[in-house]
């Protein structure tokens, strides 16, 4: 069973990457150093080398990502656009592209790693919640494109990755009263691998937080 994990190095990836290998799977687990995916270029070698590497492919975790930093819509400027849609947007279609030969040869499984903010609005993080809206919708695209050969599903999670301190706000977030981890993350992704019949949805892993109409609204 073979693996790329773009953003592979990332608090998400890692872990998604770790988890895999301790099932056993071989993995890919890219990084920035790997080459920039929002270059079309960079995308396709990096595919080439991972189908090379592993004798094909079999899972492909799209978890890069850029740009999730707070300012204000009035001060986002076209570097941050083009950073944040660069690896999120342009960078999961073009290694998807790239990688569908390989997972239509072994009947295999796309995640892309979304977000919570693909299906919220929030201000100080515009191009992201718009990039992850893009993302979210690729999802139900390639699902359509690629199959039957080929499932295609997101993973949106919410606070599984926080910053330290801001751990009990984020907790109130949420319908569990917790924050979760990264690991939630791969235990959605190990699901999505053994659920035959799903596919063209996102898995919500946020412990309710898109359903908690009580939270202060995030900025």
């Amino acid at each position: 069973m073979r693996a790329l994990v773009t953003g592979g190095t990332g608090r998400i990836g890692s872990a998604i990457a770790e988890r895999l290998r301790a099932e056993h799977w071989s993995v890919i687990a890219a990084g920035r150093a790997d080459g920039n995916l929002a270059k079309v270029e960079a995308t396709q070698a990096l595919v080439a080398r991972a189908a090379d590497e592993l004798g094909g492919l079999d899972l492909l975790v799209n978890a890069a990502g850029e740009g999730f930093v707070p300012k204000p819509v009035a001060a986002v400027t076209e570097p941050d656009w083009d950073a944040t849609f660069g690896a999120t947007v342009k960078g999961t279609f073009f290694v998807t592209q790239a990688a569908a030969p390989h997972l239509r040869e072994s009947r295999g499984l796309v995640v892309m790693i979304e977000d919570v903010a693909a299906y919220e609005p929030w201000p100080l993080f515009a191009p992201h919640s718009a990039a992850k809206a893009a993302q979210a919708m690729l999802t139900r695209v390639f699902a359509r494109a690629l199959a039957p050969e080929v499932r295609v599903c997101g993973i949106a999670p919410g606070p599984v990755a926080v910053e330290p301190g801001q751990e009990e706000r984020r907790a109130a977030e949420t319908l569990l009263g917790r924050i979760g981890s990264p690991d939630d993350v791969a235990d959605a992704v190990l699901y999505l691998l053994g659920a035959d019949f799903v596919t063209g949805t996102s898995l919500v892993v946020d412990g309710g937080r898109l359903l908690q109409t009580e939270r202060r609204p995030r900025p």
